[in-house]
C-alpha cells in the first residue's frame, strides 16, 4: 500500500491530555452525527478491533513495567491494526471517520512525554497509518485533570504530573504550524464546546 494513502472520506482525530472531557465531547459529536442521519464511523485508540483492544488492556494495566520503546511498538501495532482493518475500509467507502487519538497522541506521549525520539516515532506513526491524510485535528485545550479525576488502575493516566506536562506542551509544539490541528478551549460548557466542534466542521466542509 502507497506511503501517501488517498480517500474519498474525511478523517476526523480528536486529541487532549487525560481527563479534558475528549470522552464527552465525541459522544455529544455522536449524537449530533446520529441526530442528522450522518453515517459516520467511530473508533479509539488503542483499540477499534479484537487485537488492538488486547493491546489496549496491556498498556493500560497499571501492574505491567513496560520499556519506553515496547509501549511505542504496541500503540503501533494496534494503529497498524485499526487502521487497516477499521479506519481504511470506511474511508474508502467514503464515510466520515472519527478517531479518538490518533499519530498525535503517540507524538505527544511517546516522544515529549516518554522522550523517545520524536523522528522515530513519525517515522513508526507513518508507516502504522499507511499515510493517511487527516482532514482536522480537534484538540480538546485544557491542562491534564482539568475536568476529570485519574483512573485507578490506568497506566497512562497514573504516569506522574512533569509526564503530563511534558505531553500537554508537546501538544501545543505539535500543532504549530498545522492546518489541520485545530485549538479547541474546553473548560467552560460542554455544550458550547461541542456546538464549535460543530461549526469548525461546517467550516471544513465536512457536515
Amino acid at each position: 500500500m502507497s506511503m501517501d494513502y488517498e480517500h474519498n472520506g474525511k478523517l476526523i482525530t480528536f486529541e487532549g491530555c487525560e481527563g479534558v472531557g475528549k470522552s464527552t465531547q465525541i459522544r455529544l459529536l455522536q449524537e449530533y452525527f446520529q441526530s442528522k442521519g450522518i453515517d459516520a464511523l467511530f473508533t479509539r485508540e488503542p483499540g477499534g478491533t479484537e487485537v488492538s483492544e488486547r493491546i489496549r488492556a496491556l498498556l493500560k494495566d497499571d501492574g505491567l513495567d513496560m520499556c519506553a520503546e515496547t509501549e511505542l511498538l504496541l500503540f503501533e501495532a494496534a494503529r497498524y491494526e485499526n487502521t487497516r482493518k477499521i479506519i481504511i475500509p470506511a474511508l474508502e467507502a467514503g464515510k466520515i471517520v472519527v478517531v479518538d487519538r490518533y499519530i498525535d497522541s503517540t507524538t505527544a506521549y511517546q516522544s515529549f512525554g516518554r522522550g523517545l525520539d520524536r523522528d522515530t516515532v513519525e517515522r513508526l506513526n507513518r508507516y502504522a497509518t499507511a499515510g493517511v491524510k487527516i482532514d482536522l485535528t480537534v484538540f480538546l485545550d485544557a491542562p491534564p485533570f482539568a475536568n476529570t479525576s485519574r483512573g485507578a488502575d490506568d497506566r497512562m493516566e497514573n504516569a506522574g504530573a512533569e509526564f503530563h506536562d511534558r505531553v500537554y506542551e508537546g501538544y501545543g509544539k505539535i500543532g504549530e504550524g498545522e492546518e489541520r490541528f485545530v485549538f479547541v478551549p474546553t473548560l467552560g460548557d460542554k455544550h458550547a464546546t461541542s456546538e464549535n466542534i460543530i461549526r469548525l466542521l461546517s467550516e471544513r466542509g465536512i457536515v
